[in-house]
This record gives C-alpha cells, structure tokens and sequence, in this order.
C-alpha cells in the first residue's frame, strides 16, 4: 500500500511540474512556461513567474504587470499595455491589433506571419511572453 502511495505521489508530482514548451517560428526552443507560472529560459533558469492572481513578477519577484480577469494586461503602475480577447487577438494600448494566438498554439504578428508556437499556454500567458514582457 505505501508503494502504491508513494507512485502516486511522485505521479503527482511530475504532473505540477510539467511545462509546455514557447518556440521561434523556426521550431527552437525559446523558454518554457510550467503549469504554476513559472517562467524559464532555453536553459531552464527561471526568467518570471505569472502567478495564479494575475500578477506577474521577474526573477527576481518583482511585480512588472498584472494579467486581469477580462483579458487586460497592465505594466506594474496599473496602466494598461494591452489586451488579449477571447477569439485569440492581441491588441496594443490603443486597441490596434499587433498579433493573434490561434487555438494551436500558433503565435503571428499583426500581418498574420508567424512569429512563434506556445501550443498548451494559456492565451494570456503566451501575450505576456511574446507581446508585452520580455523574458530572456
């Protein structure tokens, strides 16, 4: 029984730290973002963390923005850099438009050319890494 436990345990365990991988266009790998926000670079050393509330912190766990439940990206004055709509359009600011997040994963900029895949991030994670933050 305390096999069967601790399999489970470590099952578990290998669940919450999966990641799903953010590519170049090329298909490199650029960063990963775990399934707890954490966010890591082509080497694994952790870059930032989204957490569950919507803030977003660099390395160092400082605040630099903040995700809000509408779609709305702030920097970490409260001032909005963005949005992030629910048919995947990323827009500016000013509302313009300056990229799209396909359901598969597929990140294009605002003429369509692909820019990059997050295929299994969140869309708002994925605005943050490739729009709004950089990461690296």
């Amino acid at each position: 029984m305390k096999k069967i436990i601790l399999a489970l345990v470590a099952a578990g365990s290998i669940i919450l730290v999966k990641s799903q991988t953010i590519e170049s266009s090329s298909h490199s790998t650029t960063g990963y973002i775990k399934n707890d926000g954490t966010i890591e670079n082509s080497s694994h050393s952790t870059s930032g963390y989204i957490k569950s509330d919507g803030t977003i912190e660099n390395s160092s766990h400082s605040t630099i923005g903040y995700i809000k439940s509408d779609g709305t990206i702030e920097n970490s004055s409260h001032s909005t850099v963005g949005y992030v709509k629910t048919d995947g359009t990323i827009e500016n600011s000013s509302h313009s438009t300056i990229g799209y997040i396909k359901d598969s994963g597929t990140v294009e900029n605002s003429s369509h050319s692909i820019i990059g895949y997050a295929n299994g991030v969140k869309r708002e994670w994925a605005a943050v890494t490739y729009f709004f933050f950089r990461f690296n």
